[in-house]
């Protein structure tokens, strides 16, 4: 008894080891100071493997280049949020400089949501607002699909198995979600959209403002239930 005792407690410890805990993820929010109006709140995550140092940069980076306003050379190159949010200010105190008459006041909100996770993959959508004149601001979503086991971020042509069948499918469900008047293109000259991610739902995939349609359409998306499209994936839901 105590030797079929001692192979079932192996066995369970074996399991265990097998199976890797989920990355947490933690809350972040940095703000700029008084002479501008910067907020960012994103999930960073928690830890120090080699995995949590790469999503953590890859999302930081994300953010730092939203917050760009103008070129940067290499020597000139921002490294972490915070200097973003100054470089920010400093480029609104030189408008201000120049044009001491406008009552234009800039504003930049950048966002993180875990739109899904799993022992395999990790997605995270970023939404970046910034108004620094004109006739309206700038709003564009960003979905950063990660290997939970690496960190390192996956390309959407790496996401299916069958690309031919995932455009297939994904253009059968354009045609029966998306208003062919408020696209550029008709169903005929469908484009996969720059972001595709993961949800609890289903895949979605989503076109900024501007990308097939004008500003006044705002965002386009759509949503392929898993039942419909887990077979052409390569990080599959039911595992």
């Amino acid at each position: 008894m105590k030797r079929y005792l001692f192979i079932l407690c192996c066995f369970f410890t074996f399991i265990s080891c097998k199976e890797d805990p989920l990355i947490t993820f933690k809350e972040t929010s940095i703000t700029g100071g008084n002479n501008s109006a910067v907020e960012v709140n994103i999930p960073l995550a928690e830890g120090d493997t080699p995995a949590v140092n790469s999503i953590n940069s890859i999302i930081e980076n994300k953010v730092i280049a939203s917050l760009q306003i103008g070129e940067y050379d290499d020597d000139s190159k921002i490294e972490t949020i915070k200097k973003s949010i100054d470089a920010f200010n400093q480029e609104f105190d030189a408008f201000k400089n120049d044009f001491p008459d406008s009552d234009q006041h800039w504003e930049a909100q950048i966002d993180g949501d875990i739109m899904y996770q799993s022992e395999s993959l990790i997605s995270i959508a970023l939404t970046s607002y910034m108004d620094t004149g004109g006739a309206h601001g700038n709003l564009n979503i960003s979905f950063l699909n990660f290997n939970a086991k690496t960190g390192k971020l996956i390309a959407n042509t790496d996401l299916f198995n069958d690309k031919k069948a995932f455009f297939k499918l994904a253009k059968t469900y354009y045609q029966n979600n998306i208003d062919e008047k408020d696209a550029v293109f008709d169903s005929e000259n469908f484009v996969l959209p720059a972001n595709i991610g993961y949800t609890e739902d289903g895949i979605i995939l989503l076109y900024n403002t501007y990308e097939i349609a004008a500003y006044s359409a705002g965002t386009l998306e759509f949503t392929i239930p898993y039942d419909d499209v887990n077979s052409l994936l390569v990080f599959d839901t039911t595992q």
